[in-house]
């Protein structure tokens, strides 16, 4: 079972941002999209979200009709880590983590209790639990988000369904140690519990070196997608970034790129 998009067009203000866009998310793989700022990324994973409605084409989440399942449903399929998660209250870190099981009435406190650990250290924030939210740093906060969801992805696949993990922009206030901590715990929760991931992501090489598959949004459509090998052509990222750029074997990771920007000082 996959996340399909087919021919979809989607609207923000009855503004077209994407159109005509097809690809999918299987299980067990890491897709990563990348654009400029309002390239649509954001608006993209909304809408797989169930957050807005295609105005044409068709989003499938497991094999139905992302307009056929209500909230509940699609919370019971798929977890989601905006761009900019808020919260309101001051919990302590293991009470937001623990959040992600709500969805699942049905689990037990000793269910919820060993998934919330396991979260927890796999974002490496184990020592944080009984910290408030509100008191750490932003980039606490946006690990403690990460525990969140996996929490919920535990949650889907315990009940024998196939997780879905949504991200927009995870990385954006991470120290360069937990981006890539980051990209690793997405790789190996995407192997170990036939996860499909979607990730939004700025970075160009961390996205390379960690995604199996790349998006790359422009011009309101799909530039380019595939592998990283060979979705990131010069001539993609030219369309996609507007800058020239030198796509090279990556020298310590065979069978992986690196990208280098060509713009003189």
């Amino acid at each position: 079972m996959t996340i399909n998009l087919h021919e979809v067009r989607l609207l923000r203000a009855e503004r077209l941002v994407l159109e005509d866009v097809s690809l999918a998310v299987a299980p067990g793989e890491v897709v990563g999209i990348l654009g400029e700022n309002g390239a649509g990324k954001s608006t993209l994973i909304d809408a797989i979200a169930g957050e807005i409605l295609a105005a044409a084409g068709q989003i499938t989440l497991s094999g139905r009709s992302l307009a056929e399942l209500d909230i509940t449903e699609q919370s019971r399929r798929r977890a989601v880590l905006p761009q900019k998660p808020s919260l309101a209250f001051d919990m302590t870190v293991a009470e937001v983590v623990e959040m992600g099981a709500y969805p699942f009435a049905e689990a037990s406190p000793a269910a919820v209790e060993a998934w919330v650990l396991l979260a927890l250290s796999w974002a490496d924030i184990t020592g944080l639990g009984p910290r408030h939210y509100l008191a750490l740093s932003g980039g606490e906060q946006q690990r403690v988000q990460l525990a969140r969801v996996l929490v919920q992805g535990l949650a889907i696949a315990a009940s024998g369904e196939q997780p879905f993990i949504l991200l927009d922009e995870p990385a954006a206030s991470l120290d360069a140690r937990h981006q890539i901590e980051l990209m690793r715990c997405l790789r190996l929760f995407a192997a170990q519990y036939q996860a499909g991931v979607l990730v939004a992501l700025h970075d160009i090489n961390l996205a390379a070196r960690w995604c199996d598959r790349l998006v790359l949004l422009a011009a309101g459509r799909i530039q380019s997608q595939g592998a990283p090998k060979f979705a990131l052509t010069p001539q993609a990222l030219k369309k996609t970034f507007g800058l020239e750029m030198a796509v090279l074997p990556h020298p310590l990771d065979a069978g992986h790129v690196l990208v280098l920007d060509q713009v003189t000082c």
